[in-house]
């Protein structure tokens, strides 16, 4: 099977977009993700997963920790730089949870350690263990075919 047959056809699942953030020797770092899933509601578990390329890695398992940031609909720019598509560089406002790194007016914030690393193929899946959750209204940045989409309300009609 090709590796673009593969890519096409994950890319039929739309996503929400996040971007993973933690702290290491004082730093901030993140990167885009749309690999992440809840796992389990007692205990409460959720599950990342992150490239062997990537140079976040060596950051999640150095740490220990890390926080999900479910993006807005209005945060397609913080999606875009910590994926590195940006040209030039951007403010980006951090607040706090639970001691790591969070992005001001995502939707969701999750903040974990991890307690488990598995690698699977070119990935590491950290299972991570939430500490502390911050959620805000407003609708998501979805992911879809490539490209970001906007969720639109459909309404339904009784017969």
């Amino acid at each position: 099977m090709e590796d673009r047959l593969f890519r096409d056809a994950m890319g039929k699942f739309a996503t929400g977009v996040t971007v993973v953030t933690t702290q290491f020797e004082n730093n901030t770092y993140g990167m885009t993700a749309n690999a992440f899933m809840s796992v389990s509601l007692d205990p409460k578990l959720v599950v990342v997963s992150i490239g062997h390329k990537a140079n976040f890695l060596s950051k999640v398992k150095e740490s220990k920790k890390f926080a999900v940031n479910i993006l807005a609909a209005n945060q397609k720019h913080y999606s875009q730089a910590f994926a590195g598509q940006l040209k030039e560089e951007i403010e980006i406002e951090f607040n706090q949870l639970a001691g790591l790194p969070v992005l001001a007016g995502a939707l969701a914030q999750v903040s974990c350690e991890v307690v488990a690393e598995h690698v699977e193929g070119d990935h590491t899946l950290f299972i991570g263990k939430v500490l502390d959750i911050k959620l805000e209204d407003g609708e998501p940045l979805i992911f879809y075919a490539g490209k970001y989409r906007e969720l639109v309300e459909n309404e339904v009609k009784a017969i």
